[in-house]
């Protein structure tokens, strides 16, 4: 797969053929991702994102990356800045078509102007209850405020007072002059212009009456001449009113395409709530590794790549559907399964002594970086007397099926020498603190001369040589395949999220790692967290595990 063309044919792509056909377009293909800038972008925008850049490289065309700040309440410097890393760490680039709602509100006004002085717009003194009380249901035409037969030209004055800061905030507000009977609530004559004084992040305190979403996204796609404003399905019952607004105002008219968002399960990607696992520290912040967002997406080792791969895959559709989180694990594993070095680690480890290996001796071992890459070539890993392997390679009593270490069993050491269990040591609690084997030195690199098998292979580290880690073994941040289902989400956390292994072993290599993730053998693939490891301390996350545990609970706890 190509990382410059990660879109597929699908039904958007067949609109623009179409229009290149017709020349509706004179054969342009343009446009936009246009977040607000009121939180960090999710794997949700991913899926946005790629499919806005992915259609115009696809098609030689532009895509402009504009923020839609109409909210001063809810909007910040912070978040612009980590939506702009976002998309370049996906590998697109907007060039210098950077642009802001609020570039335009002086033309957004000016038009407001416009539906004034030709009577499609009105102020109104009703407030939002009233409004809402008034708008009537699917079944029941909505009332007409009191407000909206007033003249163009007390209109045009109390707008201008409205801007001026004359009016509190709510006391008014700019609405369109439609139909309040329409089968369409959204076109029940809907709010422009709402009066909040609050400072904007880049305006300042310049204005105090702010664009409604529905008014600023048509204008901003018109005057930017985007050709396809590409929405999310939620935004279809609001495109006549989109299409209103450019035919009344007689200016250039793009055309809206609606396609199901992304929806994952055991996963939230609201904004607001995502916010509220930061605010009351559920999470570690925006970028904690369990975070559906970008940022913590890519600071758990996923790369952009797999991301649009991922997206991808998904495809783009009509309907609304689930997808299963797994896919986005397995697109990260694929990719790693090729490109991420192999070293040792043992997580929780327990000693082994191999008591006829000569107690001085260390030699080291030829070991493969990656079987899936033959340029990868090899390294070097000491072995020594003393030991560590993983406590659950080890069964006192183990039972038939368990080919792994236990008394009197024979096992092949990674890279190394077949070993038997010959003794065990316990504390004065019965707990196993070590255990002893003997070693054939005639099967070094894992093969018996004469011929004999062992089934189970296991993963060491030595002893002398290991370098001390603390391993975070992270997980859903849900335990609950749909988290909203029945109430609180927050009641569907997962409590063994996060699990802290502050005594793991690993191959010296792993003193000073490079900033790329490891496939730890047989465990998983993992990385060095820079911020966790910023004290001195040498701190490892789980990037994603080897194979997709959930689906042997998931199947346990449906009974199957």
């Amino acid at each position: 797969m190509s990382e410059s063309n990660t879109v597929i044919n699908n039904f958007i792509q067949k609109i623009i053929d179409e229009d290149n056909l017709s020349d509706k377009w004179g054969n342009r293909v343009h446009t936009r991702f246009p977040p607000e800038p009121n939180g960090y972008l999710h794997i949700g925008h991913a899926k946005s994102i790629c499919l806005n850049f992915g259609l115009a490289e696809k098609n030689n065309g532009k895509c402009n990356l504009r923020f839609d700040d109409t909210n001063p309440v809810k909007e910040e410097d912070e978040y612009v800045k980590s939506i702009i890393e976002d998309v370049k760490w996906l590998g697109f680039n907007w060039e210098d078509r950077l642009y802001y709602a609020s570039d335009y509100f002086d033309h957004m006004y000016n038009h407001a102007l416009t539906l004034i002085q030709n009577g499609d717009a009105f102020v109104c003194d009703q407030s939002s209850d009233q409004m809402k009380d008034c708008r009537g249901t699917l079944k029941q035409p909505g009332q007409e405020s009191p407000s909206r037969n007033r003249s163009v030209d007390e209109n045009l004055q109390l707008f201008q007072k409205m801007r001026n800061g004359d009016f509190s905030d709510g006391s008014k507000t700019l609405r369109a002059k439609i139909d309040m009977s329409h089968p369409n609530l959204n076109m029940r004559d809907p709010v422009i212009y709402r009066i909040l004084h609050a400072s904007h992040h880049r305006t300042g305190d310049k204005w105090c009456i702010y664009p409604m979403y529905d008014w600023a996204h048509g204008l901003e796609d018109s005057i930017e001449k985007i050709t396809h404003s590409i929405c999310t399905l939620e935004f279809e019952d609001h495109r006549p009113l989109y299409d209103w607004y450019l035919q009344k105002l007689g200016v250039y008219h793009p055309q809206q395409i609606e396609f199901a968002r992304l929806n994952l399960n055991f996963t939230v990607v609201s904004k607001r709530k995502l916010k509220k696992l930061v605010d009351e520290k559920h999470v570690d912040g925006w970028d904690d590794p369990r975070m559906p967002t970008l940022s913590g997406l890519r600071r758990r080792g996923y790369t952009p790549l797999s991301i649009r791969n991922f997206a991808e895959g998904v495809g783009v559709t009509k309907r609304d559907s689930i997808i299963d989180v797994v896919r986005l694990e397995n697109s990260l594993r694929e990719e790693l399964n090729k490109t991420a070095p192999r070293v040792l680690g043992v997580l929780d480890p327990l000693k082994v002594v191999i008591t006829n290996y000569p107690e001085n001796k260390t030699e080291m071992l030829k070991a493969i970086n990656n079987p899936e890459d033959e340029n990868a070539g090899s390294r070097e890993i000491p072995f020594s007397r003393e030991l560590y392997i993983e406590k659950n390679d080890f069964m006192e009593d183990p039972p038939r099926k368990f080919f792994r270490l236990g008394p009197g069993r024979e096992v092949r050491l990674r890279y190394a020498y077949f070993v038997t269990c010959t003794d065990i040591v316990k504390d004065e609690n019965g707990t196993i603190i070590e255990i002893h084997c003997r070693y054939d030195p005639e099967t070094k690199g894992g093969n018996a001369p004469d011929g004999r098998k062992v089934k189970g292979t296991i993963h060491w580290v030595s002893a002398e040589h290991a370098v001390e880690a603390e391993v975070r073994l992270y997980d859903r941040l849900f335990k609950k395949e749909n988290p909203e289902e029945g109430g609180n989400f927050l009641d569907a956390l997962n409590p063994e999220s996060c699990k802290l292994l502050p005594g793991a072993k690993l191959e010296p290599l792993l003193s000073n790692p490079e900033s790329i993730t490891y496939q730890f053998e047989r465990l998983g693939y993992f990385k060095k967290d820079d911020i966790f490891s910023s004290n001195g301390n040498n701190v490892f996350i789980r990037v994603v595990s080897l194979r997709d545990s959930w689906a042997r609970m998931m199947k346990q706890n449906s009974g199957q």
